[in-house]
């Protein structure tokens, strides 16, 4: 159990049998009365948000969530498959649970899986992907016209902006985080 004292960014509690993540909060102290602590909480099944204060005192309990390695194997049409990595058991996620993770999701990934009451509910993925780049226009030295980036596809069909050096073939190295092409990686 979580009192509201222990509210802060990123805690993760279960309101009505559903997991919630507190993406924004804010301390309260009134000139009388009791403390507040207002937070924006997000829930971790369907991304809606809205506001709740909590009192001074009040109770809330903790998410059951489960971190698993899993290991990314094959995306069938439908669902992406993701197998565990200790007792090989196979559970499959929708576009919508992935979110923007899919875009950068290669075959053979091994990712962090959230889990809550044993249902896969998010994945995590390395915090550097390295990925081949499938296609990139071509560079004519002294073009300046097209500014210092072009755009680039990579493996798994994700695009973004790289420098006008990279050529298609080559090995890139991509933050996760933000999407963006961190350097190249020589092999």
């Amino acid at each position: 159990m979580y009192e509201s004292s222990d509210l802060k960014k990123g805690l993760k509690i279960e309101i009505d049998g559903e997991p919630y993540v507190v993406v924004q909060f804010d301390f309260v102290k009134p000139g009388k009365g009791q403390a507040l602590y207002k937070c924006r909480l997000k829930n971790m099944l369907t991304g809606a948000q809205f506001d709740k204060t909590y009192r001074s005192g009040e109770k809330m309990n903790k998410a059951d969530l489960e971190g698993v390695k899993m290991e990314y194997l094959y995306f069938d049409g439908e669902a992406y498959c993701f197998m565990n990595s200790s007792n090989y058991e196979q559970e499959f996620m929708t576009a919508d649970q992935l979110g923007d993770t899919k875009d950068l999701l290669k075959e053979n990934t091994e990712c962090d899986v959230l889990l809550f009451d044993g249902r896969p509910i998010g994945v995590t993925l390395p915090i550097f992907m390295e990925l081949k780049v499938v296609k990139a226009e071509p560079w004519i030295k002294g073009d300046t016209a097209s500014g210092d980036s072009k755009p680039a596809t990579l493996e798994t069909g994700y695009q973004l902006q790289v420098p006008p050096f990279i050529e298609e073939g080559e090995i890139l190295k991509i933050d996760t985080r933000t999407g963006e092409y961190v350097e190249r990686v020589k092999k």
